[in-house]
């Protein structure tokens, strides 16, 4: 784990390309977080059963997300030695792991909301910077980083309280993996019920 770890911090920029900015602006950025913030928000304050809520964050996961690179991310190295049909599986079953496990945090948002705060462009990119303000809890930094690498607006990360979606679930499939001794297809099977 500590070596995956490593890898995860130090060799993550030799494994996937560049992120280019295209014709990404502030605007558009503040654009897609705002539309994204406007589903959740619709989702928590929906009074819909949880089984629905995670149905309808998969939805969104896949709506505004870079998927593909965010998947491959969190394959990382392992990633090399995948067929295209486990390449193929791994992100459905990452889609559905990420509703479940990200769902149950924004369901903690209901009766709270979510605001845009702050745009500003970071080498390629562009970081969004939200406020989540919840009953009874301090305000705090929900924290978008937006492209448009597939030619579409999309967010590759999030930070939730500082921790980083592409490096917590690069651990997270890491440590499946090697669960499963090395094997892919049984770490998929695993992360359909994780989360």
């Amino acid at each position: 784990m500590q070596r995956r770890n490593f890898l995860a911090i130090t060799g993550a920029s030799a494994l996937l390309p560049a992120l280019p900015a295209w014709a990404l602006t502030d605007a558009s950025a503040k654009k897609l977080v705002d539309a994204l913030v406007n589903d959740v928000n619709k989702v928590i304050t929906s009074g819909k059963s949880e089984q629905a809520m995670y149905s309808e964050f998969a939805r969104i996961f896949a709506r505004y997300s870079d998927t593909s690179y965010i998947s491959a991310y969190a394959m990382g190295a392992d990633g090399r030695t995948a067929s295209k049909s486990q390449k193929r599986a791994f992100s459905d079953a990452f889609q559905s792991y990420i509703a479940r496990k990200y769902g149950r945090r924004f369901r903690e948002f209901i009766g709270g909301r979510l605001e845009v705060k702050s745009v500003r462009r970071v080498k390629n990119w562009y970081e969004v910077d939200t406020t989540a303000f919840l009953q009874g809890e301090a305000p705090f930094t929900v924290t978008f980083h937006v492209s448009n690498r597939t030619g579409r607006d999309l967010f590759f990360n999030m930070f939730i309280e500082g921790i980083n979606l592409l490096l917590t679930e690069r651990a997270e499939v890491g440590a499946l993996i090697d669960r499963n001794g090395g094997n892919i297809d049984g770490m998929i099977r695993d992360l359909k019920s994780a989360g």
